[in-house]
């Protein structure tokens, strides 16, 4: 089953479909790595090891893997300065700077709830 096109106006979208371009972009942008490379992004421009340093535990293969997915879907740019070793950039875009907007609100609802989380799930588990 292929991904199916915005045909019209993207308010007409139906994020429902299996098969939406909308279900394919939250996918995309609705994992652990690519929230915490936004938040770490930020208004800043960072090389591609202050983004490693940034996100704590996440490998060179899933930075790399995150941060083309983020540039495919327009979300940030990178920037290859000729340089030796290759001088390697990247920041968010407009949509990845208005995305970041709601990634900040999760972490500050994160932030304000975790502990009644936490508590939730004790009292889940001794259940």
């Amino acid at each position: 089953m292929g991904t199916k096109q915005l045909s019209g106006s993207p308010e007409d979208a139906d994020l429902t479909r299996a098969d939406s371009l909308a279900r394919e972009i939250f996918s995309d942008v609705a994992n652990k790595w690519a929230l915490l490379i936004i938040e770490a992004l930020g208004e800043r421009t960072l090389r591609f090891g202050e983004v490693r340093d940034e996100v704590e535990g996440i490998s060179h293969k899933m930075l790399t893997q995150n941060l083309r997915m983020l540039e495919r879907n327009g979300l940030a740019e990178c920037t290859v300065y000729p340089t030796v070793p290759p001088k390697v950039e990247y920041t968010l875009t407009e949509p990845g700077l208005a995305l970041r907007e709601t990634v900040h609100r999760m972490c500050d609802w994160t932030h304000r709830y975790i502990g009644h989380i936490e508590s939730s799930r004790d009292r889940f588990e001794t259940v």
